[in-house]
């Protein structure tokens, strides 16, 4: 008898949720316990939209454009867009977070279109586009593609033939500087041609793309063979793979050479690290990690100093070098405002 009851009302509620809305009050309260999620569910379906809604005790759920979303009471009253909340010009929030009810829950929702209303217990009104929600939502940003990274060794790199941006093309044109980043951001290594070889015309390609950042070697740098200058960096030696400035409070990555004495470490940890640093060195050090490329005058090559390290090989006559660092914040902004998600 249970069975067959509660599959009538199973069957009701599939009837009712063919008609478009399901509302709440049913006869028998004791099987609204059992089935909470057809009871409370709202659907709305028209030719462009179809979107469906269920308040919980301490979140709101939502159903649309293939998605899923679960959103905090407390989120959505914080993040409302209103004039008195969110000052739209500045895109910085008017409404203080602190002051917002964590126990906050809407007195009602509805759904106009394509927008949803909350109503609040002290009468204020917070609108969403469902679109704005999808992108906005967890759930959204989860599904959102990103700019492709290819994790490479030199076999891939060199079958993919990666094309080099002509220095014209590079400074004078969008598409030519978007081609070079969405290289930069796939590879962590990118390179421009026809560079007239000076400092002014490197700084000058370095400030299409970002800030140049200030450093203890100053805006740009521009050494040759000059080993009373006390860095290795500044002689004939070979070079092993490294990043640059990891003594600084903001560093780059790992730098073998400029590693400091370990005194932080206890002693019976210590040799873990020499493991550690062992197998890493190892792994760096396989012939088919390395990418070789001979750099000449004219050919301006970057490098995403978080991701791929750089040396070189001892030689022998005279090479001047210049170059600098960036801000790579910069670097992902000029990005973004080409349309790559970076």
């Amino acid at each position: 008898m249970w069975y067959h009851r509660l599959s009538h009302l199973h069957s009701r509620l599939q009837d009712l949720l063919k008609g478009g809305v399901i509302y709440p009050a049913l006869p028998q309260p004791n099987f609204k316990s059992l089935l909470p999620l057809a009871v409370h569910w709202h659907h709305t379906a028209s030719k462009s939209l179809t979107c469906a809604w269920q308040q919980h005790e301490d979140h709101f759920e939502l159903k649309y454009a293939n998605t899923v979303m679960r959103f905090d009471y407390v989120w959505l009253r914080d993040h409302c867009r209103s004039a008195s909340c969110y000052n739209s010009k500045t895109h910085q929030r008017s409404l203080d977070t602190a002051s917002v009810d964590l126990c906050i829950k809407p007195k009602t929702i509805r759904l106009d279109e394509t927008t949803l209303f909350f109503t609040w217990p002290d009468g204020h009104v917070t609108k969403y586009d469902l679109n704005w929600l999808v992108k906005n939502s967890y759930e959204g940003q989860k599904q959102k593609v990103i700019q492709p990274r290819i994790l490479w060794n030199a076999e891939i790199y060199q079958q993919a033939q990666v094309p080099s941006v002509d220095c014209q093309s590079f400074l004078e044109t969008n598409e030519g500087l978007k081609k070079f980043l969405q290289n930069f951001l796939l590879y962590g290594i990118a390179f421009v041609e026809n560079v007239p070889p000076t400092q002014e015309h490197t700084e000058k390609l370095a400030e299409r793309i970002s800030l140049i950042r200030e450093t203890i070697y100053g805006r740009m740098w521009y050494f040759t063979s000059d080993f009373s200058r006390g860095d290795t960096a500044y002689t004939k030696l070979a070079l092993d793979r490294h990043t640059d400035t990891t003594y600084f409070q903001e560093p780059c990555g790992y730098n073998n050479y400029d590693r400091a004495v370990i005194n932080t470490v206890p002693y019976d940890v210590v040799h873990r690290w020499y493991t550690a640093h062992r197998t890493l060195t190892i792994e760096l050090r396989r012939p088919e990690n390395e990418f070789w490329v001979k750099l000449k005058p004219g050919r301006v090559l970057f490098i995403d100093n978080w991701r791929v390290l750089h040396g070189r090989e001892c030689f022998t006559g005279y090479r001047q070098l210049c170059g600098c660092y960036l801000t790579r914040d910069d670097v992902l902004n000029t990005a973004r405002l080409l349309g790559l998600q970076a």
